[in-house]
Formats: C-alpha cells, sequence, structure tokens
C-alpha cells in the first residue's frame, strides 16, 4: 500500500472494532455524519476509490453513481440485494461479502426457530410470567424430531441446516432454481410440492427481485394447518400479508420470523399473534460470527488494494 491512503467512504455505521481498523488502515470518511449527504458526495464523490457497507444499507445505482473513481465495494453481510451488483459489473467494480464465516450462527438461528416455534417456548416462557400456571398447564405443543423438514435454498447455510435436522432424526427435501448434484436430500421440483410435504418450511433464499414473494399464499396453503414457516433469508422473499392473512385464518400452525418486509417495522397483526416467534433480525448476532464478518470486510479491501481483487467476491450470474 501507498504512502498515500485510498480514500475509503463508509456508508453507514458499522462494528466499533471495524470502523477503528478501516480508519487506521485507510483515509474513512463516515457519510453518515454528513447533514447533507447528497450534497456532500456532489462535491466530493469522484475523492472515493472505496466504499464500505452493509447488508442493510447496501449501495444502490444513485451511490454508485455518485462514485465516479469507485474501485471497490466491501459489504457488511452474506446478503447483497441491496447492492448494484450490475451496475458495479458494468463499470468493472468489485464487489466483496462476508459468507461462509456466519453459517453456524443463522444455522442455529433457523433450528432454534423451528423448535421454539413447536414448542412454543417463548409463548409458555409468557404463559408462566403472566402468572397463567396458577389458572392451569399449559397446551400441548407440536414434536420436533422424526418430522419432515423442507429447505428452500439449499445454499452454504441450507446445508449447515440440515446438518442440524439430522441431529433430530428428520427427513430433509429441498427446492432449488435447479437441483444440487452432491447434495444427499431428495430434490422438490416445485415450492409448493416441497411446502405440501413439509412439516417445516425453512426459508433461506437469497432476496432480491427475482426472488420476491416466492413464498406465496398458494405456497402456504400448501404448507397446510399443521405446518410452519420458519425465515431467517430476507423479508421480502414471503409474501408478508399473504402470510399474516394465513396465520389468522388458521391456513398454516405458526411462523418463526427473523426478518420483515420493512425492517424494523414488524406488522401490528403478527405482534398480536401468540403462534409466532418474533426475532430482530440477529440470524448472525453474536460476537464471534460479528467479529469475523469484520475481519473478511477488511481483508476485502486489504486484498483489493495488494492485488485488484476482493478475497471474497459476490459471484458471478449463472
Amino acid at each position: 500500500m501507498s504512502a498515500t491512503k485510498p480514500r475509503v467512504l463508509q456508508r453507514g455505521r458499522l462494528l466499533p472494532f471495524l470502523e477503528a481498523q478501516l480508519a487506521l488502515r485507510y483515509d474513512l470518511h463516515p457519510l453518515w455524519q454528513e447533514a447533507d449527504p447528497k450534497r456532500f458526495l456532489a462535491t466530493h464523490g469522484g475523492e472515493f476509490v472505496a466504499l464500505a457497507t452493509s447488508a442493510r444499507l447496501g449501495a444502490g445505482a444513485e451511490l454508485i453513481d455518485a462514485l465516479p473513481s469507485l474501485k471497490v465495494i466491501s459489504n457488511f453481510g452474506v446478503g447483497y440485494d441491496t447492492i448494484a451488483v450490475e451496475r458495479a459489473r458494468e463499470r468493472s467494480i468489485q464487489v466483496g461479502y462476508t459468507p461462509e464465516v456466519l453459517n453456524d450462527c443463522v444455522a442455529d438461528t433457523a433450528f432454534g426457530l423451528v423448535m421454539d416455534v413447536a414448542r412454543r417456548f417463548s409463548a409458555s416462557d409468557r404463559f408462566v410470567r403472566s402468572g397463567q400456571w396458577l389458572q392451569g398447564p399449559y397446551p400441548l405443543a407440536t414434536r420436533v424430531s422424526g418430522k419432515r423438514l423442507g429447505i428452500l435454498g439449499l445454499g452454504r447455510i441450507g446445508q449447515v441446516i440440515a446438518r442440524r435436522a439430522s441431529g433430530f432424526d428428520m427427513e430433509v427435501r429441498y427446492h432449488n432454481r435447479r437441483p444440487n448434484p452432491s447434495a444427499p436430500y431428495t430434490y422438490e421440483s416445485s415450492i409448493e410440492s416441497l411446502a405440501q410435504w413439509a412439516d417445516f418450511l425453512v426459508v433461506v433464499s437469497a432476496g432480491g427481485p427475482e426472488t420476491r414473494n416466492l413464498v406465496s399464499s398458494s405456497v402456504l396453503r400448501a404448507l397446510g394447518p399443521k405446518g410452519y414457516l420458519i425465515n431467517v433469508s430476507r423479508g421480502s422473499v414471503v409474501d408478508e400479508e399473504a402470510l399474516v392473512q394465513a396465520l389468522e385464518d388458521g391456513v398454516i400452525a405458526g411462523a418463526g420470523l427473523d426478518v420483515y418486509a420493512d425492517e424494523p417495522r414488524v406488522p401490528e397483526r403478527l405482534l398480536a399473534m401468540d403462534q409466532v416467534v418474533l426475532l430482530p433480525h440477529l440470524a448472525s448476532a453474536t460476537q464471534e460470527t460479528r467479529q469475523a464478518m469484520a475481519e473478511l470486510v477488511l481483508d476485502n479491501l486489504d486484498a483489493y488494494f495488494a492485488t485488484g481483487k476482493v478475497k471474497v467476491g459476490v459471484p458471478q450470474p449463472a
């Protein structure tokens, strides 16, 4: 790296460790501190060769266009649906992200939701705290062991979830855009057929326009009144209005959700439902995983400025 540090724009707040390391290694400017970011970029946008951002904020086409000297984007997150990847490719901008390091924690969260929504741990905790146990026992719940687990999106995280399921003697099937020849699980050719077969449908699909409302009212009807939906991917993958209606009407038995269509705003109707477990998008939120993600953000930037390529780049379209 030359004596003049590359100028890096920071889109939003990141982990304190990551912010400190970025400031130490690069000429870092926090865009989130600017009272008028658009005016600032109109004047100074051409100074920045790198962008550090997160999956929550991403980098849309407008921001990329406001950075004419941009060469690399380093994204804190495995999701890149908030990044205008095609615009970046048009300009030969490298896009790094942080897969693999969060697989275990996201899979743990998914399986935690499976356990919670079926056995009703959170709901029964509320039952005890509210004093209702004094009036009588808690209703019977649903067994998890030996049930059928359907995975929508058998990628890195989906495969870890499948391994978790083996410890509970669950049968696993999956649906992707195309079969995975190395997967030892049965492939279902449609989401509806997977949902119809499954007791639990776990959504681990990527976000973005191609998967918007992929889990539709017809999929929920196929899942049925004894089925549970688990979503740890993106809120956009599930038709949220259809899901709320299905839960209210008893079309499905329950849902475990870590993601929503308009975070952090959660539909009021969901908040009132006892058969739904609601988490605040925390699937990867452990100290160990977030530290590993931060280090990979740094590695991607360091690798680009050393070699011209990020360490782990967003995959090319199939």
